[in-house]
Order: structure tokens, then sequence, then C-alpha cells
């Protein structure tokens, strides 16, 4: 079984928020050197291709070769799909896989998994819905897709048999507005003490917090405290390794007969 872990992540990595990820990466390294995880989004809005740009795919490269968890966070990050103002206004029209059919979100992690893989070197540690929202469609595709790992707002979870391996919320800044940065700041505080008795504790951060000064001393905090009498862990950890298989005896060598 797993020990005490904190799980740490960035969200929305890709080439459109190159800048602001070096300033999220250095920020965790100084608390959990790089054992964390990085979400990596295929062509953030349709604005910003991974694969095009060969610079990044090597820095993503340099990362995963130093143990970073590469996680596929969507094609585009941006829900195309019609569905009304309050849900598209609450997720900022971020929620990609939010009203996606079976074969429609298949395709799209598929293809988003492909050129995250291809950028990064590593098979994907798993997959993290936009905005961590998915609709039925969506989570069957997973299952489809064979991602050892998913993740939303109150659990990780195994695709394959739908098995739960960490529950709780994750504790995130939102840096939107005035109202929602102050609410965000009030939680991951409460966090920090509500969360102690915790086993495994998620947090994730957006290229968004580097903005906001108080989001960046919050995060300092939040990790801080978190890791005091808890390991930072890799969502691998999460995933039992399987046991070696028993080697079977070695049969009999039996003598060919000769050809006459």
């Amino acid at each position: 079984m797993t020990d005490r872990l904190l799980l740490a992540s960035i969200h929305d990595v890709g080439p459109r928020f190159a800048p602001q990820v070096d300033v999220l990466v250095e920020r965790l390294a100084r608390h959990v050197g790089l054992r964390f995880a990085m979400l990596v989004v295929a062509d953030h809005w349709d604005a910003a291709p991974l694969a095009h740009d060969p610079a990044y795919a090597r820095r993503l490269r340099g990362w995963a070769d130093a143990g970073v968890e590469m996680f596929v966070h969507g094609w585009s990050h941006r829900d195309a799909t019609p569905r009304g103002f309050a849900a598209t206004h609450m997720t900022a029209g971020e929620g990609e896989f939010a009203a996606l059919d079976r074969a429609a979100a298949l395709a799209r992690i598929v293809r988003a998994r492909d050129v995250v893989e291809q950028a990064t070197g590593v098979p994907a540690a798993g997959f993290v819905a936009p905005a961590w929202l998915y609709s039925k469609g969506a989570r069957a595709a997973l299952t489809d897709a064979g991602f050892a790992l998913a993740e939303d707002h109150f659990r990780v979870w195994r695709p394959a048999d739908g098995r739960v391996v960490a529950r709780g919320p994750v504790i995130t800044w939102a840096s939107r507005s005035r109202w929602r940065r102050t609410s965000s700041l009030a939680v991951a505080a409460a966090a920090r003490t509500l969360l102690q008795g915790q086993r495994i504790v998620r947090i994730a951060v957006h290229p968004g917090d580097t903005a906001e000064p108080t989001i960046l001393a919050s995060i300092d905090a939040t990790v801080a405290a978190l890791t005091r009498g808890r390991s930072a862990g890799r969502y691998a950890d999460l995933v039992p390794t399987p046991a070696p298989a028993t080697a079977l005896p070695a049969a009999p060598v039996t003598a060919m007969p000769r050809s006459q």
C-alpha cells in the first residue's frame, strides 16, 4: 500500500504557457524536486500546436527523463460544444470533454495522446480532462484508450476496472476574478489544516497562478505544510507493481531425429 503522499501537478503545459510553466516548475521544485506531474495539452485552444514546436518537445523530454510524470490533458482544452451560458461561463469555455459522446471523445483522446507521447518520448502516465469534467461517453472512452489512471476533482481511478485509488478534493487556485482568488486562498488555507489527516493529498497549479503573488505565496505555504509528515509522491505510486512472473521449469531438451 502507498505511504502518506502529496501528489502535485502542473496543468495546461505546452508552448502557449511556456514562461508560466517555467515559473511553476521552479516553485514546486523548491519543495518536492521534480516529483510532480505535468498535464500536457496537444494544441491549446487550437493556437499552440505542440507537434509544431520541436524546441518545446525537447524541454518536455528533458523533464520526463528527469522523472516528471506526463499526462494527456486533452487536445485543445476548449469546449466547442454549445451548452448554454451557465455551463460555458463556469468553466471559461474549457470543459473540452464535458459533453462529448464516446466515439468523439476517444478520437480526440487518441489523437492527443499520440502528439503528447511523440513530444515527451514516454508513454502517458494517464489522462486528466480539462476542468476535470467528463461526460459519460468520455469516461467510457478512457477505458477504450487503455490509460492506467484518470483523475477528476474528487478521485483518481483506474479506467480498466473503475477502481478508485485515491479520494479527496484537489487543492487548486483560481485567478480569473477577485472573488475567485479570495475564495481559493481561503480554501487552501483551510485545507492545510483540514487535510492533514488524509493519506493522499493532491494539489494542482495553473499558468494563471503565476500572475498573482498572493497565490504563489499560498502555493508555497500549502506545499510546505502538506509535505510535513508526507512524501512527495508520483501518481504511479497508486498503481501496484505487478509481481514478477514465476519462471516455469525448463522443458527437457530432446534431440531431433536425423533426416534419412
